[in-house]
């Protein structure tokens, strides 16, 4: 894509974490995702795994910010890797138009979300 293409697309999303290798732990047990190291407090990831570029970065997680819903094709699968990872579930799974969902706290700090039809 050309960066005219890429105008006023979402192009990079940063979490904070509170440990970041925890995260780098975490997200790369349970989703696969793949990190390049950059210091001590900052890690990123690619799209390729991900879906979209982002990061990790030291900090701690704020009430109130945006929430990430990922997809799986086994909801179920999905949520045990997250509790065997050291997850927690935050909201139970639950039905919407669309499919089901539910949301985890990945242990340092940040809430996301997963569905599948």
């Amino acid at each position: 894509m050309s960066n005219s293409e890429n105008n006023h697309k979402i192009n990079y999303i940063e979490f904070v974490s509170s440990d970041v290798a925890r995260s780098k732990q975490f997200y790369s047990t349970v989703f696969g995702w793949s990190f390049e190291d950059w210091g001590p407090d900052y890690i990123s990831f690619q799209a390729a795994g991900a879906g979209i570029d982002g990061g990790f970065r030291k900090g701690e997680a704020q009430a109130g910010s945006p929430l990430v819903v990922l997809y799986a094709t086994d909801l179920a699968a999905t949520e045990q890797a997250i509790l065997a990872a050291g997850g927690r579930i935050t909201v139970p799974t639950f039905k919407f138009p669309g499919g089901h969902r539910f949301h985890f706290n990945d242990g340092a700090g940040n809430e996301l979300a997963v569905w599948s039809e």
